[in-house]
Formats: structure tokens, sequence, C-alpha cells
């Protein structure tokens, strides 16, 4: 008698198998809530798709232990109590390929999930220092917090949304009295992300209100919203940092810096700065603090504006430097002095917008007789400015820095580096994830930008691959197709894929005349301004042999 198990168990087979060949590679779209306090495990939620659970979970470093649940889309994020303050970042893999990087915030308060509820209108905080990770959920949405507070205290309400989550919102954020009249609001500060400080001018209960337009601006008439409407509300009438002051200090010897900010205490007026191996910059991380700022990193000069800085006391200034200047008062202009050759080309760029400052920057180059040169308002899309300046004579130029607007404060702060720019270069990936297939070679594409006049040819290769890669390096030659781009190959064999682990890994240069130390490429991810030099390979295991 012909039995049927064979014939079923080679139906489930097959069924299984042409699962598998339509499963794709996960995605992963937002975290919620987004971000977690130091030194917590919370429950994240995790959007995208999924057709393998659990994934692989990847995390920027150990003080972020991330952990998938049985439950599909559902993680464990375990957040180290000496975790640094700010952006870290999860990708999610499976055997089929990994997702994109997305960011997971660390803060140093208290912190609740906003929940969406049709009878209670706002949220009833019993505390004025707390970060609230919320989502405007659907049109028209408008989140309301209830904050008590007693007369004489400075609350600060900022929010993280579209600057560092990627969120398509462009927040309003208000406080107002239980009456609904509006004391204090703010639309753009950072950005898209609004902050605000409001004094409060008797006991009571206020309303801190947030609602958002899109970003990129439609049709769309009312309040914005959706599932992708994420963000991060810290209140605090505790300490909250502005910027430390100088914005830029010497790596040999980084010393303190002022701090400034609301609320700042007497004990955390000076903050040390601590340089972190080769990065441009420190963090200033106090527990009176309720966020962090970040110091630039020199290997010149740092100095400070000094008051008088006009045009008849001009300060001398060496090239190269990095400066640190206020405007303050309104209307004021500082200006310095420099020494030039002729036909040697300096870079001239203030930072102010990029650093969160309100300054609009205004930079003009004169000569010594007064004849301007350069008169430069803004670089591109953003206020910050930034000039190649060829001088027409050996001699001293000024170079003054005013608000556009003629505005300024202690906030209007800027920094300004002079220098003559070397020859350099960078490597961009076009993509951020690579995977590959038993015997059949993959590629990756990057792309090279030479800057002034870098001329020596360019040796590009792959680092931190596993064992039983065969991966030859490349080279740029100037002058050549590979010029601007070129192409990594990398293949593994059959049974070094069985073996081979998914993973990140780096794309090195090295200058061939030895000049420079390796430098890596970086991606654009998606979304956000933020770059990454951490790839991702995918190694598909080799197919199993057909059955006859």
């Amino acid at each position: 008698m012909m039995t049927t198990r064979p014939i079923v168990a080679s139906l489930i087979a097959l069924l299984a198998t042409a699962s598998a060949a339509k499963a794709k590679p996960p995605t992963l779209d937002r975290l919620f809530p987004p971000g977690a306090q130091r030194g917590q495990t919370v429950a994240v939620k995790a959007t995208g798709s999924f057709d393998h659970w659990p994934v692989h979970v990847w995390s920027d470093g150990p003080a972020i232990e991330v952990k998938a649940e049985k439950e599909k889309g559902q993680l464990s994020i375990i957040v180290a109590s000496d975790a640094k303050p700010g952006v870290h970042w999860i990708r999610l893999s499976d055997e089929e390929g990994a997702t994109s990087l997305r960011p997971f915030l660390v803060g140093v308060l208290p912190e609740l999930v906003e929940s969406e509820s049709k009878d209670q209108p706002n949220i009833a905080l019993d505390h004025s220092r707390v970060t609230i990770n919320g989502r405007l959920g659907k049109s028209n949405d408008v989140d309301e917090f209830s904050v008590p507070m007693k007369k004489g205290q400075l609350l600060v309400a900022a929010v993280d949304a579209n600057r560092l989550l990627g969120s398509p919102m462009d927040a309003v954020l208000q406080v107002a009295s239980t009456d609904g009249f509006v004391l204090a609001q703010n639309d753009d500060d950072r950005g898209f992300d609004p902050r605000l400080t409001f004094e409060v001018p008797a006991d009571g209960t206020y309303l801190v209100r947030i609602f958002a337009f899109p970003a990129t601006p439609d049709s769309t008439i009312g309040f914005a919203g959706g599932d992708a409407y994420i963000y991060r509300l810290t209140l605090t009438t505790g300490g909250f940092l502005d910027h430390g002051y100088p914005l830029a200090v010497a790596r040999s010897d980084p010393g303190q810096v002022e701090a400034h900010g609301w609320n700042v205490p007497e004990t955390a007026k000076r903050l040390a700065v601590v340089a972190d191996g080769n990065h441009e910059t420190a963090s200033l991380i106090h527990p009176d603090f309720a966020n962090t700022v970040d110091i630039r990193l020199v290997a010149h000069a740092a100095l400070i504006e000094q008051e008088p800085s006009d045009r008849d006391h001009p300060q001398a200034i060496p090239v190269p430097s990095t400066v640190s200047g206020r405007i303050a008062p309104a209307r004021d202009q500082d200006v310095f002095t420099f020494p030039a050759k002729k036909g040697q080309t300096l870079s001239l760029l203030v930072e102010s917008e990029s650093l969160g400052a309100p300054l609009d920057p205004v930079l003009r180059v004169t000569d010594a007789a007064g004849k301007t040169l350069n008169d430069v308002d803004d670089s591109g899309k953003e206020h910050d400015v930034q000039l190649a300046f060829t001088p027409p004579a050996d001699g001293d130029y000024q170079l003054s820095i005013r608000d556009l607007h003629g505005h300024g404060g202690e906030r209007f702060v800027y920094r300004l580096t002079i220098a003559a720019p070397d020859p350099d270069y960078t490597l961009t990936l076009k993509a951020d994830r690579l995977t590959l297939t038993p015997d059949k070679a993959g590629t990756l594409e990057v792309a090279i930008e030479r800057k002034n006049g870098f001329k020596s040819p360019i040796e590009v290769r792959f680092d931190g691959l596993p064992e039983g890669m065969t991966a030859p390096s490349v080279r740029s030659e100037p002058g050549k197709d590979t010029e601007k781009t070129v192409t990594l190959s990398l293949t593994a064999t059959a049974m070094a894929a069985a073996t081979a682990p998914s993973g990140p890994f780096r794309v090195l240069g090295r200058a061939v005349d030895g000049a420079m130390v390796e430098r890596p490429a970086r991606f654009a991810i998606e979304g956000l301004s933020a770059t990454t030099d951490q790839p991702w390979l995918t190694v598909l295991k080799p197919a199993a042999p057909k059955a006859p």
C-alpha cells in the first residue's frame, strides 16, 4: 500500500523552500520609545518589516545592550549607568540582510512614555525634571503636559525630533496657563526643533503643549501627525547647557571651559574637557545638567576673542588658528587682522547655526587700505559661512564678523577657523550594506573627493572582514577613470560562507606616498545628518543540496 508520508514531507520541504525564497532582508523605520535614561532597562517597539524573528541586534558600543524578545518587533534595551548621554546607533539583521542604522538617545533625567487617551486631555507630571518620549500619532494631534512649578523657577523645555531622530516634523512648543492663555512659544531653535525658557510668574500648574507641521511643506491645512512623528521632550527647572565657552580648545591641553546655559549651579560653572582618543570633539557631561554639548578639539592655536576688537583695535590672530567669539551687544562687530602671502589660498570658516546659536554671521575681508575684497553671508542651506580667500599681495588683512540683522547677546557665539588648507581627500560609500552570495563577487562603490590639489594615488581596501574572504585592494589614480570612483570586489567561497559571521566592517583609504594616516570611508545615514564608518556585511549561507 502506498504511503502519503513521503509526499507530505516533500510538499512541506517545497513550501519551506518557497517561503525562504520569498524572505527579504529586515527593515527598521523607527524605535519607540526612541530613548532611555542611563542605568535603565526599557521595552522598545521596533517598527519595520521582519520576515524572520527573532533578529540579531548590533549596537555601537557595550553601553547599549539590546535583546530581541519572543514577540515580533519587541526589543529589550539595557542602558549602562555610565553610558555616554546622546545619540547611540542600533542595527537589526538576519540571515537575509540588515537594516539601516537607527538612533537611540540616552538621557540623564527620569523618563516616561506619553500614551494617547481620549478621556485625558493632558498628562499630569508630579515633578518638573523629566524627559518625555511621545508621538503625535494623527493629524491635528496636540500633546499637553501639566507641570507644577513655583514662582521664580526657570523652566527649560527642549524638543529632540527632526534633527536627531529624523522625525518629519516641524514642532511648535508652548507654555500656557490652565485656562488656555499662551505665555511662551517657540518654533525653531535648533533646526526644526524648538526650545524655550519660561520664568514662572506665580505658584501653580502650567501646561506645556507640543504640536507640529510637516518638515517638508505640503498642502496640509492643520497640525500634522503620524506614526513617524516621534519626539523627546525634556522639561527641567534644573541645569541645562546651551554651550561651553570657548567653543574650541587645544587637543594637547584642553583644560576647562565655562558652562553657559540656564540654571547653572555655582559648582558647575567651569567644566573639564576630556579628550577622547582621536575624536574631533569632546562632550561636556555633568550630573547637574539635563543635556550635553560638544567642544571642538584642534591641533593648532585655540584663541578667545578679546574686546575691544573693532576697526581701530583689531585683534591679531595667527594662521592657522581657531577663535571663539561672541557678538554682544546688538550691532557688535568683531574685527581681526591676520598675515597672508600673495597667491596662498586660505580657508575661512565661521560656524554658528550648526552649533545651535542664533547668530546669522556676515564675514567681510578687507585689505590694509580698507577696501572690501570679500563680503559673504550664507554658504549653502545653513547660515554658517565658508570662504576661500586668495590674497592679491603679501601683507596683513582684516576680517570682520557681525550679525546680518544687527542682533546680539550671550547666545550669539561663533567659531572662526582660519587656515591654509592642506591637500586632503574624503571617501564616501554609496551603500552601507553589502550582501554576499557564496562563490559570487559582491561589489561596493566608493566615491573619492580630492581637496586642495591632492594628487597622490590612494589605495582603498576592506578592513575587519571575516577569514576566508578574497578582497583585493584597489587604487585611485589622478587623471584616470579611478580618480573619483573605485569599486571594491569581495568574494567568499562556499566553505568560508558556511562559517563566516555577518557583521560590521570598514573601508579604509591610504595615500600611497604615506604622508597621511588611513582614512575611513563614511556613509550618510538615511534621513539624518549623521554618518557612519561601519557598513554591514551579510554572508548568505550556501544553498542546500538539491533533493533527488
